[in-house]
């Protein structure tokens, strides 16, 4: 129903009313042409938030069909002293800050970083118009479309920046906006703060980080997955999967996984501890100065609406929004690294896993594994959640003589559980995958309603399958080069009939798991290959030969069929 239909439905009303039958009769095959032509309308309008493989617009159009109207849980009071109340909250790390913010006194031939201005114009030309403005209120949209003009003021602007080693106040200004976690919020941890800093500045920050990536040796920090070129969730699942399978092969052995879980692990970084990190990388003096004043008196705000609170300094923490503080955060936490050889630390971001390889019962190293861990959080003001910390335990001996003894931090007793979610990927302690499975295979169900949908509103097949793909088989295949080879016949079974019920839905045959499985296993494998400095490269050994691959020795099934010795199996039969 559109404003021609409207007009066109008053024209026959009045025709009607008028008696006049001729009139009646050319009013009413109008209105019918043009039901026509607003349905055919409407068909396009849909169809062209399916045309590409963007999930952003494809989920608009779902919401266009099914006429969904968001829930509004915006809390009822949002005046200045509950504001208020929520800057303190999220500023409340700050009053603990340890150490001086003193800058470090550069060498006399130190030379600052220098941007030219087409680098400046690229970075102004890449700004997302979608993204909301800061405190600022200048969009991306005007940033973007005046790129080439802007581009030699900013220029100067960065460079003056970066020469004095100071940011100017209203670049590092950040206004938060609460979000509710759910729908009936009680306290003031259930405001998710999303914070907007000035796009500008993001477009600074991208500059930097560019240059602070070329200064740093690509083996910096190996088994961190989060902030690097060619890692993913999936490489460290499987590099967590594969120390623990490797000692399972042996006699006597059992696997301890420590999930640790961080307060608030960005606001608690202290920046003078990163900058005096960062010096120890042989990172310039005059650039560790620029982001110790980048980290430092940095304005912040609560806003909801129109209303605001009142402005807190912050000198602790990286800001959450900013494009530079996943990959400072990184830098500040490269130095935590096992003590022991038979304990591993992975990480992928704040996300940090202790893997103890345990031998003949003996605990000792991956206790003080842990301990040292403790130890290593509370000299970097990192606060350990304890009563999130879980732990998984990896036994597959058939007379373990006695119960395990829980993991204490901080005098606390670390929960004990039968499968974690680790990075999207729920890990149980017999190594199964049943429920990882049953999980995935309720999500798509779940979607195939949407997809079911699609198919009344009369869209053609290759929409249909467009969306299958980036919604449904996304979901069925995350990480699948790490569990589907250990996947039982009944989860194999239960996965392919959600494809089969989506391929009699779009009427089009669709590509099974297995050749999916099996076509990720050898790209990710071979983009391995050509990584010196991906972890996992050693694993891939050429034979004297030079032709094939090393067969890495395997002695149980479930090793056999996990993602590495499954690679080097593939790679060397599509040789």
């Amino acid at each position: 129903m559109n404003k021609e239909v409207r007009l066109l439905l008053k024209d026959r009303n009045a025709a009607f009313r008028s008696d006049d039958a001729q009139a009646y009769s050319k009013s009413r095959a109008n209105l019918k042409r043009g039901i026509k032509k607003a349905k055919y309308c409407y068909k396009l309008k849909v169809e062209e938030h399916f045309s590409n493989s963007d999930p952003r617009r494809m989920w608009q159009g779902i919401q266009i069909i099914s006429d969904y109207k968001s829930s509004n849980c915006t809390p009822t009071v949002m005046d200045v002293s509950f504001l208020n109340e929520l800057n303190d909250f999220y500023a409340r790390f700050n009053s603990d800050s340890k150490g001086t913010a003193t800058k470090i006194s550069p060498s006399a031939d130190h030379q600052p970083l220098k941007l030219t201005p087409s680098d400046v114009q690229t970075a102004l030309s890449r700004t997302n118009a979608r993204k909301a403005a800061g405190p600022d209120g200048i969009p991306g949209r005007v940033l973007r479309a005046c790129a080439e003009q802007l581009a030699g003021v900013f220029t100067d602007l960065f460079n003056l920046s970066l020469s004095q080693a100071t940011v100017p106040t209203c670049f590092k200004s950040t206004s938060i906006v609460p979000v509710p976690k759910h729908s009936s919020p009680t306290c003031l941890n259930d405001y998710r703060p999303v914070a907007l800093t000035p796009i500008i500045m993001k477009c600074f920050e991208r500059l930097v980080l560019a240059h602070l990536k070329d200064c740093l040796p690509p083996t910096l920090d190996p088994h961190q997955f989060a902030y690097r070129r060619n890692r993913s969730t999936e490489d460290a699942v499987c590099t967590v999967l594969h120390s623990a399978l490797t000692h399972l092969d042996n006699n006597n052995t059992y696997v301890r996984m420590l999930f640790v879980d961080f307060s608030s692990a960005f606001n608690t970084v202290i920046p003078s501890k990163l900058t005096t990190k960062l010096g120890d990388l042989e990172i310039n003096t005059s650039l560790c100065n620029w982001i110790m004043d980048f980290l430092t008196n940095r304005p912040q705000h609560v806003r909801s609406g129109h209303t605001h609170s009142t402005t807190i300094t912050l000198n602790t923490g990286v800001p959450q929004g900013c494009v530079l503080s996943p990959f400072l955060y990184s830098l500040y936490t490269h130095d935590c690294k096992p003590v022991h050889g038979s304990n591993s630390i992975i990480k992928f971001a704040d996300d940090t896993t202790v893997i103890g390889l345990i031998s003949d019962n003996d605990e000792t190293a991956y206790r003080e594994e842990v301990q040292h861990l403790a130890t290593w959080c509370a000299d970097n003001n990192l606060l350990l959640n304890t009563n999130k910390t879980k732990e998984l335990i990896v036994d597959f001996r058939k007379k373990n003589g006695s119960t395990h003894d829980p993991i204490h931090i901080n005098g606390m007793v670390v929960e004990r559980v039968s499968s974690f979610k680790f990075l999207g990927t729920t890990i149980s302690e017999d190594l199964s995958w049943a429920t990882n499975t049953s999980s995935l295979v309720k999500k798509a169900h779940q979607r195939l309603f949407f997809l079911r949908t699609l198919k009344k509103n009369q869209l053609s097949s290759s929409i249909l399958v467009n969306f299958y793909r980036c919604a449904i088989e996304s979901t069925l295949t995350g990480c699948i080069s790490v569990w589907y080879g250990n996947c039982s016949v009944a989860d194999r079974k239960a996965l392919q009939r959600v494809v089969k019920t989506a391929q009699r839905i779009t009427g089009t045959p669709l590509p099974a798991l297995e050749d999916i499985q099996r076509k990720r296993c050898l790209r990710r494998a071979r983009s391995i290959l050509k990584d010196s400095s991906h972890p996992d490269h050693g694993l891939f050994n050429l034979l004297p030969s030079g032709r094939r691959f090393r067969s890495l020795r395997t002695r149980t099934t479930r090793f056999r069929n996990s993602f590495f010795p499954k690679a080097v199996s593939l790679l060397n039969s599509s040789l």
